[in-house]
């Protein structure tokens, strides 16, 4: 059982996200996977998650240029040509009570971030920070029948601070011996990026793809690699607000799905 309750999303300011989850039953009724194998989301007990942030938004470059009259754009959240950047950067906390809270601090052991554990009581608190950043840039108002949008978005993201700022101190650690850092050292400082590209193909119909960035610490070359890239064809319904028509296929996971979309940014 999930609770969500969430701030409506804005361009910039506050924000909050509250998550309650509840299982219930026995982690013995995943059979042939034993219990060590099992995910801690999947184990039974209770989760609350709270989480706080602020965005602020830059705006870098907006179109002067008019837009066609009595035409409307195919989808309104795609008809402004911009150049633009945000930040994020917020704190969460979350308590597990159950099964799930022994595993959940098992997992954070190597990383020094807020944390509070009962045995007794099966009870666990965790805490930290995070922090995300975009950049979007936007050509063409989606009006005309050819040629007329290609967008371009990157976003890295750094889910842990804590874990952050150990892989930062053990890279300090390692420059002022003289030394080499370490890949898994480099590995935590590294945010985790992804890339996404729309292009008009025709009318209402666009080519998109998503796809995160795979680097390789191990090879000295730093190997660079897509990471599970998402392909689509989205048709804008062409109505008053956005909504879309979206068949997307995951290469990596063999999966192909249509969605309906309504008011995505």
């Amino acid at each position: 059982m999930d609770l969500d309750l969430a701030s409506l999303p804005s361009d910039s300011g506050p924000s909050y996200h509250l998550c309650l989850h509840h299982n219930h039953g026995s982690a013995k009724q995943f059979q042939g996977d034993p219990v060590a194998q099992v995910p801690a989301s999947l184990l039974p007990g209770f989760f609350a998650k709270c989480a706080f942030s602020y965005k602020k938004n830059v705006n870098i470059w907006s179109s002067q240029a008019q837009k066609l009259k009595m035409v409307q754009p195919y989808d309104i959240f795609l008809s402004d040509p911009h150049v633009s950047a945000s930040r994020t950067i917020g704190a969460s906390l979350s308590a597990n009570f159950g099964e799930n809270s022994a595993r959940l601090i098992e997992e954070a052991k190597d990383i020094k971030r807020l944390s509070l554990h009962h045995p007794t009581l099966k009870s666990s608190l965790l805490g930290d920070i995070f922090a995300s950043m975009s950049f979007t840039a936007q050509h063409g108002n989606f009006q005309r029948l050819l040629s007329d949008l290609t967008r371009f978005q990157a976003r890295m993201d750094f889910p842990s601070g804590s874990k952050f700022l150990s892989g930062a101190t053990q890279v300090a650690q390692y420059l002022l011996n003289s030394l080499q850092p370490s890949s898994e050292a480099i590995k935590m400082i590294f945010p985790s990026t992804t890339l996404s590209l729309q292009q008009q193909i025709a009318g209402p119909f666009s080519f998109r793809v998503d796809s995160g960035v795979l680097i390789d610490f191990e090879d000295k070359s730093w190997h660079i690699q897509a990471g599970q890239p998402v392909f689509a064809i989205e048709y804008a319904l062409h109505v008053p607000f956005s909504a879309k028509a979206v068949a997307w296929y995951s290469p990596k996971h063999q999966e192909f799905m249509v969605e309906l979309r309504f008011f995505e940014t």
